[in-house]
């Protein structure tokens, strides 16, 4: 039931029923829905400054897992292109140079790339940043596969009907070293552990115990077994087809002037005679009768992760020579 209210007239000495006018009725009206929609304004402003929607939010975590996803494909292009630059290497440095063949340039390389188009599944990204410099990176690995792909049937190519040259070719290490901890001495300027002097050291040191099997890197015939001055014993196997070995300062020799012998057939074994300072095994490979930096022969003993840190082994060995 409505309350009533009354008030005292002072006029007519009467009380009064208090009737409020419809125009105070309609200000009070609409300064309530005012006061409510100015309200209502500073919750929805406060709401979107402050409180993300669930859209947002939606949105920023596939942003996130976006720039995560980028990040690791990042670091596996990056990984194969390391990958194919060690390849690039071994084809240019080691395949090639077996077959007497030139180098491939780069700027073939480059050439390849610049007209190769970006791929069509990446692309679908559309515009995004991250997407652009996948496509671009892929882009550039696909070109490069390609090129080296044909490359590879090119080396293909020369090694049909070579089975002999191939054979004979130096292709191990002369000793075994498959912790590739061997290598004490690489090829350039060294110091001469006796003459005390820089001179040109044309092979590797193998550091062994003395015992340690010496193995022929290929095919071939022994030209020379027997003692030299500062070789000490020493063997020589012509090869063929320009390449020849020789393997210094053994305390046995097993091979015989004259005598065929086979890729890993043992030759001697290590020792110290002639002018050296430690057991070893002085390993040459020479090319139509100069010396060539051997680490670049031991393709069939090598995979190419265990080439690059031979690479750098031989490299980065003493800077004497035990010979």
């Amino acid at each position: 039931m409505k309350k009533v209210k009354y008030f005292y007239n002072t006029h007519t000495l009467r009380y009064e029923k208090l009737v409020t006018p419809l125009r105070v009725k309609l200000l009070r009206f609409f300064g309530l829905i005012s006061a409510l929609v100015v309200s209502s304004a500073i919750v929805i402003y406060l709401y979107n400054r402050f409180i993300p929607k669930p859209t947002e939010l939606e949105a920023n975590r596939k942003y996130e897992n976006l720039k995560d996803n980028y990040r690791l494909l990042n670091s596996k292009v990056y990984s194969l292109q390391d990958q194919l630059s060690t390849l690039e290497k071994r084809d240019n440095e080691v395949y090639r140079s077996i077959f007497e063949q030139n180098p491939l340039p780069d700027s073939a390389r480059a050439k390849l790339v610049e007209k190769q188009k970006e791929l069509v599944k990446v692309t679908v990204i559309g515009e995004d940043v991250f997407g652009n410099n996948i496509a671009a990176q892929l882009n550039n690995l696909d070109a490069r596969i390609t090129y080296q792909t044909t490359s590879y049937k090119g080396v293909e190519n020369l090694i049909k009907n070579q089975g002999a040259k191939l054979a004979s070719i130096p292709a191990i290490q002369p000793i075994s070293n498959k912790q590739l901890t061997r290598i004490a001495s690489g090829f350039g300027m060294r110091i001469h552990p006796i003459y005390g002097i820089a001179k040109m050291h044309n092979g590797l040191d193998f550091t062994a115990p003395q015992g340690t099997p010496i193995y022929a890197t290929g095919d071939g015939q022994i030209t020379t077994a027997g003692m030299g001055t500062g070789t000490g014993n020493h063997v020589i196997i012509n090869h063929g087809y320009g390449y020849e070995t020789e393997y210094m300062h053994m305390v046995r020799i097993k091979a015989r002037v004259g005598q065929r012998v086979k890729r890993g057939e043992i030759i001697g074994w290590v020792g110290n005679t002639g002018a050296s300072t430690g057991p070893h095994c002085h390993y040459e490979v020479h090319v139509n009768g100069n010396p060539v930096d051997p680490v670049y022969f031991f393709y069939n003993d090598l995979n190419a992760e265990e080439f690059d840190r031979l690479l750098k082994i031989a490299s980065t060995g003493s800077a004497k020579s035990f010979d």
